[in-house]
């Protein structure tokens, strides 16, 4: 592309050259930077930090002190009918949720430390990216890690939550649902926006 000649204060003209263009769409922190270059770090700062910390402390605190509370008030086997088919169950489980994979405590225990540990680099990458993070890798991340700590001290999880035509399970089980739950319902809801 060339420009028109521009007159020079001495009243010559520039020479016709070919002069680069730079299409700025948009606006970057400096002003200068064209949108294009301009890149927003999607790591996570203290304020996802301390939101994630506070979710996975509550879940942790909320799942060990009701696998407490019943393994200290129900004997091993024993259940407390509470309503229709829901019922206090107090049994061991050295799988993952819902008993699957009950033979392999071993190999679940360093699955679920993976998966932590995969989730805390994530989140430390990708923190900023949605506002639901915190709660929904919080949750995941807060039900994996009791159910990890209680494998590795007593080689099982306690699950009490009994449904009859369902296996039983503990809050644990159920914080990691409800945490995939926010993640693929954020992921439909982000992708219908768009």
């Amino acid at each position: 592309m060339r420009v028109s000649p521009d007159h020079t204060p001495g009243g010559s003209h520039a020479l016709n050259e070919p002069r680069a263009v730079d299409v700025r769409v948009g606006s970057s922190t400096d002003a200068l930077t064209p949108i294009s270059v301009a890149t927003r770090s999607l790591a996570a700062r203290w304020p996802q930090w301390m939101a994630l910390g506070f979710v996975v402390g509550a879940a942790v605190l909320a799942d060990q002190v009701t696998k407490h509370i019943v393994a200290g008030q129900l004997a091993l086997g024993d259940s407390v009918h509470v309503l229709g088919p829901f019922s206090i169950h107090h049994v061991q489980n050295s799988g993952v949720a819902f008993g699957l994979f009950a033979n392999a405590t071993a190999l679940v225990t360093a699955l679920t430390a993976l998966a932590v540990g995969w989730m805390l680099v994530f989140f430390a990458r990708s923190g900023a990216r949605h506002p639901v993070l915190p709660v929904a890798l919080g949750l995941l991340i807060g039900g994996s890690f009791s159910n990890l700590v209680d494998r590795i001290r007593l080689g099982h999880v306690t699950d009490f939550l009994d449904f009859r035509y369902w296996p039983a399970f503990n809050l644990a089980d159920t914080f990691i649902v409800v945490g995939v739950s926010i993640l693929f319902a954020a992921i439909l809801l982000g992708d219908t926006r768009r």
